[in-house]
Formats: C-alpha cells, sequence, structure tokens
C-alpha cells in the first residue's frame, strides 16, 4: 500500500528488503529512502538488525545529499534509533495526540489532511539531537528534522500515512545519492 501511495505522487518507488539493505555488494541510488512504522518489533519485522548493519551506509547516503524519513518503531526500545547519525530516544506509547507545530516548516505538511487534534501516534521522543517541528499538547516531540551534510532525517512517531503533498515533495529530486 505505501508503495502504491507514493508512486501516486509521481515518484518510482522500490520496496527493499532487510537482507539488500544488511549487504555490503548491493547499491541504489535513490532521492529518498522511508523506514516503516514497527522497523524495530521483532513481530512486525526484522528490519532492524539490517539498518543497524548499515548504519554507515546510511549516514554516508544522508551527508550526500539523501533524505531519509524514519517512522515509530513500535515497540518500548529507547535504542530504536541508536542507527541514525545523530542521537534519538524513543518512548513507546500508542494512541492519539493533538499536534502543534513549532514552526513553519515544509516537512509538516506530512500531517496534512489529518485532524490535527487527534493524530494516531506509536510514541514519542523525549531525547534527540535535532529541531521539533511538532510536538504533542503535553510537548512530546512526534517530528524532529537533522540535516546532516547534505541531507536531511526526518523521525515522526505518526501512526499514519504521510500526506500526498509530503510525499511528492519528499521523494521527489532533481539528484540521487548512492545507497
Amino acid at each position: 500500500m505505501f508503495s502504491r501511495l507514493i508512486e501516486d505522487c509521481g515518484a518510482a518507488c522500490e520496496t527493499i528488503n532487510p537482507y539488500m539493505l544488511a549487504s555490503p555488494f548491493w547499491r541504489g541510488r535513490f532521492v529518498s529512502l522511508i523506514v516503516p512504522t514497527g522497523f524495530a518489533n521483532p513481530a512486525y519485522s526484522n528490519l532492524f538488525p539490517a539498518l543497524r548493519a548499515a548504519e554507515e551506509r546510511i549516514r554516508r547516503f544522508v551527508e550526500g545529499g539523501g533524505r531519509l524519513l524514519v517512522f515509530g518503531a513500535g515497540c518500548d526500545r529507547a535504542d530504536a534509533y541508536d542507527w541514525l547519525p545523530f542521537p534519538v530516544t524513543y518512548s513507546f506509547a500508542y494512541g492519539p495526540r493533538a499536534v502543534q507545530y513549532t514552526c513553519e516548516n515544509k516537512c509538516t505538511t506530512l500531517f496534512n489532511g489529518y485532524d490535527l487534534a487527534a493524530i494516531e501516534c506509536d510514541g514519542a521522543f523525549p531525547d534527540h539531537g535535532g529541531e521539533t517541528l511538532a510536538l504533542s499538547v503535553s510537548g512530546d516531540a512526534l517530528l524532529v528534522k537533522k540535516t546532516v551534510g547534505d541531507g536531511m532525517v526526518l523521525v515522526t512517531s505518526i501512526h499514519e500515512y504521510p500526506s500526498a503533498e509530503f510525499l511528492k515533495r519528499f521523494t521527489c529530486g532533481d539528484k540521487e545519492t548512492l545507497f
């Protein structure tokens, strides 16, 4: 479903399995990479070990101009984001949250089309080394952005598909970066 949503926004989409991601011999050129919700929960995915194995390649991809969107880990693991090129601590707690923006930013279009009074989220980011773009009314970070080299990383706990407007901007670009 996610692949079709991206393709409907005008971008080519390639699904990468954990074995490809962890393989040092696999190469691809992309504008962006999206890590789905539940990536660290072994009941849903075996992606987490592959992300850790590809940590250096992910860092180089982002530094070289790639865009990385990472959703909620989907389980109670504070270290679920230790493979990112900046510190992020995750606190798992599924449920609706009211969302407030901390600033005007094109990345907040991720939430377009949803009722900001009650968006399903699977947690929050109590500590991180990025910029908080959206938070809950209780002050929990729900969308974090970090510029790394020529690229950027977005981390979100929204448990919904991102808006088509956001996907068009995030997944389409003039430059592909080697992964």
